[in-house]
């Protein structure tokens, strides 16, 4: 497997992080994932924009630009064999002291990772997948916002909640995702995902306030669900909200648009939603969606 190494494409083993880098030492990183559609990395400004605002506030130097990153995806694509595939971009801070940093990172160290893409399957998709409710709460984001940084324990923690229920009368289906809310119980996001609901005929998802990462995917599907004429708000919502949702998804850049088809709490209780299948507003948003990344 070859992988990207500051600018350059190598075998995995040849792609080597000091024990001083900062990213290892105390988190001190980023990354974007993304993917390709027809060898083109789909969002690909908005995933660098929102790369750089991170890196900017803490301090580390990334001056890649979209045509630079683009055609060291399309190389590393090639070297694997892939026509298109799963994107990680990732900016580790670099070599520095023992000891909290105070100064900048001119020379971090940037890797290119990629893999292949999970198999599509409509029909499946179209069923739904279930949404557990966690005991794990959203943690609040390093900064003003939350950066998609490497500092993941929050999400991990939320994930081995989900897989330690395994074997239980009341554990979630195999494909689930999990869901987390703030200390006062507002909803948040997924594990991987963020989080849409319709009610009332609006499509709502909980506030960037929240603590939610901002998703690329998340705001384009905002553009498109006004494009299409379709009501939509941000806000600060509850458990019971989504309850009484006629309609729910999960994006995420990798997976698109994921229609949630049952809700459980933590102790297993499920409800349906939808009928136990994708809901029209989340087809609809799902075609507008895919004829975008055609584009």
């Amino acid at each position: 497997m070859k992988v990207g190494w500051n600018g350059k494409t190598v075998q995995a083993h040849e792609a080597v992080i000091s024990v001083y880098d900062h990213g290892f030492l105390y988190g001190l990183g980023l990354f974007e994932t993304f993917r390709t559609y027809g060898g083109r990395p789909y969002l690909l400004e908005r995933h660098l924009d929102r790369l750089r605002g991170g890196c900017a506030e803490l301090g580390i130097r990334f001056g890649m630009s979209a045509d630079e990153v683009f055609a060291w995806t399309s190389e590393l694509l090639r070297e694997n064999g892939l026509a298109d595939g799963y994107v990680r971009l990732t900016v580790s801070a670099g070599e520095g002291a023992l000891g909290l940093p105070t100064g900048d990172y001119e020379q971090p160290n940037v890797i290119l990772l990629v893999k292949e893409l999970p198999p599509a399957n409509d029909e499946l998709l179209m069923r739904g997948r279930e949404l557990r409710l966690l005991r794990t709460r959203r943690n609040t984001p390093e900064g003003a916002v939350r950066f998609k940084s490497l500092h993941y324990m929050n999400n991990i923690i939320a994930k081995r909640e989900l897989l330690g229920q395994a074997g239980q009368a009341s554990a979630p289906a195999p494909n689930a995702e999990g869901l987390m809310l703030t200390e006062q119980g507002f909803l948040t996001e997924g594990i991987v995902s963020n989080l849409f609901f319709v009610q009332d005929g609006v499509v709502r998802t909980p506030s960037i306030d929240t603590g939610i990462l901002p998703g690329v995917t998340r705001q384009r599907v905002l553009e498109l669900s006004l494009t299409a004429g379709l009501p939509a708000e941000e806000g600060y919502y509850r458990w019971e909200d989504l309850l009484q949702a006629e309609e729910v998804w999960m994006t995420n850049s990798i997976q698109e648009l994921i229609p949630i088809t049952t809700l459980s709490d933590p102790a297993g209780e499920r409800s349906q939603v939808s009928g136990g299948q994708a809901g029209p507003i989340a087809r609809r948003l799902l075609a507008l969606y895919r004829e975008d990344t055609a584009r």
